[in-house]
């Protein structure tokens, strides 16, 4: 079985990464694709707009021609993702949101949304990342309470949050199998006379540069020793077959909320 998905914002790079996923993965059907109604790229061609060569589906203006979708996929804007979700709610349809950024408010009103569609938020849907939470939390069961927890990101000039959902996840997932509250923890940035480290602190470091597609590592230090745990992405298209797997999962499930955890049985 083929499941049918529409990749919403498929003009932005990460889109371009999702159009060429989901012509090769064998388990998906490209069905359609959106971009703004002011785009230079309406009415293109979505194999020519991703480089692939042309694969004769049209790029759409409106949600209302990608009605043939089993599943959509967002990887836009906060803004256009609520508007995408409202649509999806209004149709019924299930959505995969790759989008980062949003604050806990708006989890929330993704969250209700499961109560109607199935619906994943994954602030990474690279398979390697979300093995990498699970590493998080096994390492934080066993040392976070004496070490010292320190998280270092890495993207490109064009990313347009800080630090990254998926350093703030990782972050997340830290601070929840410690006990901790992160909004009170975590620490964004040092400068001057700080004073000595807190022991329940998160640090966080980001640096915007270049092409970095995406690096996270996360410190475990004590005194005369450190752990540290890795991921590095080369590619996007890493997170592009991701979410083109957590489309299939989703086709299959019912209404509720759901994470990359939920997809890779983690």
């Amino acid at each position: 079985m083929k499941v049918k998905v529409a990749i919403l914002g498929c003009s932005g790079r990460m889109g371009r990464n999702l159009i060429q996923a989901a012509v090769e993965h064998e388990s998906v059907e490209l069905v359609g694709g959106s971009v703004r109604e002011s785009s230079s790229f309406a009415n293109f061609d979505l194999g020519e707009l991703a480089g692939i060569g042309t694969i004769g589906q049209k790029t759409s203006v409106g949600l209302e021609d990608l009605s043939a979708a089993d599943v959509l996929i967002d990887f836009t804007s906060i803004e256009s993702t609520f508007e995408n979700l409202n649509w999806c709610l209004q149709h019924n349809k299930p959505l995969v949101i790759g989008t980062t950024g949003f604050n806990d408010e708006q989890v929330k009103i993704i969250e209700d949304a499961g109560k109607q569609i199935p619906v994943i938020l994954a602030p990474n849907t690279s398979v390697g990342v979300n093995l990498m939470f699970k590493l998080l939390e096994i390492t934080a069961k066993a040392i976070g309470d004496y070490t010292d927890i320190e998280i270092f990101e890495a993207h490109h000039r064009f990313k347009k949050d800080a630090p990254s959902g998926t350093a703030v996840k990782m972050g997340q997932v830290i601070a929840d199998t410690l006990g901790r509250d992160l909004n009170k923890c975590a620490v964004y940035g040092r400068e001057g006379i700080t004073g000595e480290r807190s022991p329940e602190t998160i640090g966080f470091s980001t640096v915007r540069a270049g092409d970095i597609v995406g690096e996270h590592t996360v410190f475990f230090a004590d005194l005369g020793e450190r752990i540290e745990i890795t991921h590095k992405a080369s590619t996007r298209m890493t997170f592009a077959f991701g979410a083109m797997r957590a489309a299939f999962w989703l086709s299959e499930a019912d209404a509720g909320y759901y994470t990359m955890q939920d997809v890779l049985g983690l």
